[in-house]
């Protein structure tokens, strides 16, 4: 029996390959691992696009840098030769005040400083899906690791999806899941009481006066 065992018994050169192949194997592992989800600077990115689904392509792109950030869903794209005024799709920020007739709401400027903090100064794609009535490009903002801008307002309560009209202005079916995220969590906006969204905004207070 002793002499049976020691045929199954590993030769100290095998057990010498067999640690050095677990090792590897935990360096590929520990490889593979810092690089999911790591920003090209080290940071981590953020991506509720990972998790939801793509962002659904658009019609047109225009790539360039983003040389201004107007409020929290409206920016300028530097391309060549040309720029060109975005509104991002499929989300609404809170409203901006413009005079004392149409006054702002909370969280416009924290919405307005998230949206320059993901993107200003730096070249991004754009998937652009039409143009509105005041002839800005409707588009997603794309970040690196596959989510949008648009998406990370959203997800962090800076922004609601927008789905006034029956979704009409909803070309990206995961904003609906993202907000009800953030407002169970109640991140950004969602932690006040009594939130409304910007297109009720503009009817009640801009139109009806009745902001309170």
């Amino acid at each position: 029996m002793r002499n049976l065992l020691s045929v199954f018994r590993p030769a100290r050169s095998g057990r010498a390959r067999v640690a050095a192949l677990l090792a590897l194997l935990m360096l590929v592992g520990l490889v593979s691992w810092l690089g999911t989800g790591r920003a090209p600077d080290g940071g981590i990115v953020t991506s509720p696009g990972t998790a939801d689904g793509p962002v659904p392509a658009g019609r047109y792109v225009l790539q360039g840098k983003i040389v201004d950030v107007a409020d929290g869903d409206t920016v300028t794209l530097q391309a060549a030769g040309a720029r060109h005024r975005i509104r991002l799709d499929s989300i609404d920020a809170p409203e901006s005040g413009h005079g004392p007739q149409q006054p702002g709401q909370p969280f416009a400027q924290a919405a307005r400083r998230q949206l320059s903090a993901l993107v200003a100064g730096k070249t991004l794609q754009a998937q652009c899906y039409e143009k509105d009535q005041y002839g800005r490009d409707v588009c997603a903002l794309m970040l690196p690791g596959g989510s949008s801008a648009n998406r990370e307002l959203v997800a962090s309560g800076h922004a609601w999806a927008y789905t006034a009209r029956r979704g009409a202005y909803l070309n990206d079916g995961a904003m609906r899941g993202l907000q009800a995220r953030a407002e169970r969590a109640g991140l950004g906006l969602w932690a006040q009481s009594g939130a409304r969204a910007p297109w009720q905004w503009r009817y009640d207070c801009w139109k009806q006066q009745q902001c309170h």
